[in-house]
């Protein structure tokens, strides 16, 4: 006999897990934080290592066809200098870079929600009072 489950309870299930996973990834994060930290400092690799390290798993992208083309060396270096602040534990550099960020954000929901006049050009125009003038049997311009 097949067992009924409702709507909510099922939600519920999926909800737990999706917040099992949430806490997943950011334990995994931890640990890959800790262990990166421990091995930077013993030497095993440098800032160099990681800037190779971007490019080639920018390359490996490229050549999946998941990226369009390679980013330039300064984003390639930015994006290495972000993983090092994490890597380094500069609390004060990445304070600095999230204030940073947030600004960049605010700037750009204000240039978005900005109001915007365009223009049609010409022919659109034409089209749009021809296309008025057959509605309506008679011409009226559109301004």
């Amino acid at each position: 006999m097949p067992m009924q489950i409702g709507l909510d309870e099922l939600l519920s299930a999926l909800f737990g897990r999706v917040e099992e996973m949430g806490l997943d990834n950011e334990n995994q994060k931890s640990k890959f934080n800790i262990m990166f930290r421990a091995l930077y400092k013993k030497g095993v690799f440098n800032d160099n290592d990681i800037i190779d390290a971007v490019k080639d798993e920018n390359k490996i992208l490229l050549e999946l066809g998941l990226i369009k083309e390679m980013p330039s060396d300064e984003i390639i270096k930015a994006a290495a200098d972000n993983i090092m602040l994490w890597i380094k534990g500069d609390v004060k550099a990445i304070k600095n870079s999230v204030e940073k960020f947030q600004q960049k954000l605010k700037e750009a929901e204000a240039e978005q929600n900005k109001p915007k006049i365009d223009v049609a050009s010409a022919a659109v125009l034409n089209e749009l009072d021809r296309m008025n003038a057959n509605k309506n049997n008679h011409g009226g311009l559109i301004i």
